[in-house]
């Protein structure tokens, strides 16, 4: 590192210009990064190539069907002939469109599209493609169609995809969230400096989001795996938390040298030397910790695990740059514009203190913060990871009244998850839609001879189930169609799909859990020259995301504040790629934490030989940092919580809750009580690990003794230590 400390401080000039260039570059490439990328999710299974041939046959029938809601006027029936010709004319609305499919009690005359008392209708209509709803205008045309031969008829529009954007024509914009969160991270960071200092972490984040949308936008050309739509979002997330915690610690340290009376260039090279050593670490840990997510076999969380390889090591490279040279050149003169009172950057006296109490009682420490993640994990370990029942995904807004409305006409919420069946050639289509009907948990198998559903000698039925598909109350619809069905039938849709994603999540995330945990804990040991200082760290980040998986339950699978925040009542289960992506982002971003404080402790240890004292101080340094980079992230996690759509919703809070409780709970009690209590035992690498890791182990290191005291170093020591040296 004092090499790279060097060669940055030498190059100042082209360091900058590369960034400016990059930046500049990353800005005019933006908009096309979004056109790179690739919606939906590629898995190994049956309903996957379903879909695929779905897609290549009939467009976007595989889709959530967009539905609308006809309620006649007093009089009338689905067979009043002002009412058939209504619907026929809705039908040729649709034909009209290209690659947009309709099914309707004119196109098909099945009962199952009619309400209770015949008053009522439902019109299934597919887009072109799946991924996106039927364009608004489009079943705006089609209701306007009926109404103009049923005067006083009421259509309504509802439907998955309307659901999960919060009931309108348009979500919200996820980035226009995120601007609202890096507002929020410059009124945090200008507490924590208290000058005009807090403008470079910005910077530095900015930078590094901008690069990394660059590193996707190459990556789609470099690999053959589909990157999701959604990673942009994930990028811009992690990275502006990963870039302001390597900004704050480099800015910090800067500080620190110079309130030591180093001069400016002396200052930036050893904020370089010592704490860029722990941001270049962390960043490796917390780049193989995410592409660790290569080994599940669905094509979004690789996109997110071969992106994740990128993310860390981009924000530290950014950080160890652009923060040294905007130090060297501006960074006296920005310290100098005070926002408040400038405060010392000697060890924290409210932090000191609290690290005082948790070393005199770190058992009692320990209890209170085992306690807090236990009751979290044991609800954790209920959670039910399947999609969100549609009476959840909108609290309010047309698609939710037109929701209410279907039901109340008789009709289950299945049918807004229908599941198309593909026929092969020399198939009764009415024969099989017969057999199939008799399933105890089918609503109904629509059948049309329209062209539309008939090509080259195949056909498409499309299944209406009672429960929705994809949900934990879908029973065994899909094992039941698949067992009734010809053989050689194809049965796909959207929520089958997910149906069988869900499965593949969960089977493959105890070996995720594993190889994250093993690369971790290697990288740890080498790093900490320990094995019970990684091991214990790999434990509490499990404890951690387990706690993080109990919020969820409680906010969302159990409504004990989805209800009170958002309006929307208890979804029952947590989409599951959310627990995933949890996962990851929990790991890299804790893991920082971890690196940060522990890197402390082992520095003050190695010097004073106390493991008391090695605490205070590690804690009294670290611990505002931590806490402040913390607190950076949940806001800006819980302005995206605002967003429209219940998973994104789920997603910020739980990652918020995860930030906050591994930040308060783990790293800042639990962590130093256990290094106190372990004492010795946490410094202590045998020789076989040593070769293992292939590390050379001094003394201390194999005899739990820091260097000060294996070099007959007097020092003080005792759990009320405070020091004011400078590590």
């Amino acid at each position: 590192m004092e090499r790279f400390a060097a060669f940055v401080m030498r190059h100042r000039l082209w360091v900058a210009i590369a960034w400016v260039a990059i930046t500049v570059i990353g800005v005019l490439m933006a908009p096309q990064v979004s056109g790179r990328l690739k919606s939906g999710t590629t898995i190994s299974a049956a309903s996957y190539t379903a879909n695929q041939s779905l897609q290549k046959h009939y467009g976007g029938v595989g889709a959530n069907p967009s539905v609308l809601v006809v309620d006649l006027p007093s009089g009338t029936t689905v067979d009043s002939p002002q009412v058939k010709a209504g619907l026929a004319a809705a039908d040729r609305v649709a034909a009209s469109v290209p690659q947009v499919r309709d099914l309707s009690y004119a196109n098909t005359g099945d009962k199952a599209l009619v309400g209770t008392g015949g008053s009522s209708t439902l019109v299934m209509v597919y887009p072109p493609a799946s991924g996106n709803p039927v364009p608004q205008p489009v079943m705006d045309a089609m209701g306007s169609a009926i109404t103009k031969d049923v005067p006083g008829a009421h259509v309504q529009t509802t439907g998955i995809e309307q659901l999960s954007s919060g009931g309108t024509s348009s979500g919200g914009s996820v980035f226009g969230e995120l601007l609202i969160g890096i507002g929020l991270a410059l009124v945090v960071l200008a507490w924590v400096f208290g000058s005009a200092l807090a403008i470079l972490p910005m910077i530095s984040a900015i930078v590094s989001v901008l690069t990394m949308q660059l590193a996707i936008w190459g990556l789609t050309y470099a690999t053959s795996i589909a990157i999701n739509p959604s990673v942009q979002f994930i990028v811009a997330l992690l990275g502006l938390g990963l870039s302001v915690d390597y900004a704050l610690l480099l800015v910090n340290r800067w500080r620190e040298e110079r309130d030591n009376g180093s001069d400016n260039k002396d200052a930036v090279i050893a904020s370089l030397k010592k704490a860029g050593h722990s941001v270049a670490f962390s960043a490796l840990i917390a780049s193989l910790g995410l592409f660790a997510l290569m080994v599940i076999p669905v094509s979004f969380i690789q996109g997110v695990g071969i992106s994740g390889l990128f993310i860390p090591s981009i924000a530290a490279l950014v950080a160890l740059t652009t923060v040294p040279l905007l130090l060297s050149t501006i960074g006296p003169r920005l310290d100098k514009i005070r926002l408040r009172k400038r405060k010392n950057t000697g060890p924290s006296r409210m932090w000191t203190a609290g690290a005082e109490r948790i070393v005199k009682r770190p058992k009692t420490a320990v209890a209170i913060g085992a306690s807090i993640l236990g009751v979290l994990c044991a609800f954790g370990v209920t959670i039910n990871m399947n999609q969100p029942s549609v009476t959840s995904l909108a609290p309010n807004g047309p698609a939710e009244q037109a929701l209410v409305q279907l039901q109340h006409d008789g009709f289950p919420t299945g049918v807004l998850t229908s599941v198309p069946i593909e026929l092969p050639a020399g198939t009764d289509p009415s024969a099989t839609a017969a057999t199939l009907r008799a399933l105890p948990d089918m609503h109904g198998v629509l059948v049309s001879n329209s062209p539309q559903w008939n090509s080259n000698g195949t056909s498409v039925i499309m299944g209406l189930p009672n429960a929705q598909v994809g949900t934990a109350h879908a029973g065994n619809t899909v094992a039941d169609l698949r067992a009734a069905a010809p053989h050689n039938a194809l049965i796909g849709g959207e929520q089958t799909q997910n149906t069988d994603l869900t499965h593949i999540l969960m089977q493959w995330f105890p070996l995720l859990l594993a190889v994250v945990a093993l690369v971790t804990f290697v990288l740890l040991a080498r790093g900490m020259r320990s094995l019970l200082l990684p091991a214990k760290a790999v434990a509490l980040n499990v404890l951690s995301v387990g706690a993080a998986y109990g919020v969820l339950v409680l906010i969302w699978q159990l409504g004990y504040g989805s209800n009170s925040l958002w309006g929307i009542p208890a979804t029952g289960s947590i989409n599951p790629l959310v627990p995933m992506l949890l996962f990851g982002f929990l790991f890299g971003v804790s893991m920082d934490y971890e690196v940060f404080i522990l890197s402390r402790v082992r520095e003050s240890f190695d010097r004073t030989g106390d493991t008391n004292r090695a605490v205070v101080e590690g804690i009294s340094r670290t611990g505002r940092l931590v806490t402040s980079a913390a607190l950076i992230l949940f806001l800006a996690l819980v302005s995206l919580s605002s967003s429209p759509d219940v998973t994104i919703k789920m997603m910020a809070t739980g990652m918020a809750a995860g930030v906050l409780i591994d930040a308060l709970v783990v790293r800042t009690l639990l962590t130093p009580a256990l290094v106190v209590l372990f004492g010795k035992a946490n410094w202590y690498l045998p020789t076989w690990a040593a070769r293992l890791l292939r590390v050379k182990p001094s003394t201390a290191d194999l005899t739990g003794i820091g260097q000060a005291a294996a070099h007959g170093t007097s020092q003080a020591s005792g759990p009320g230590c405070a020091t004011s040296a400078k590590v």
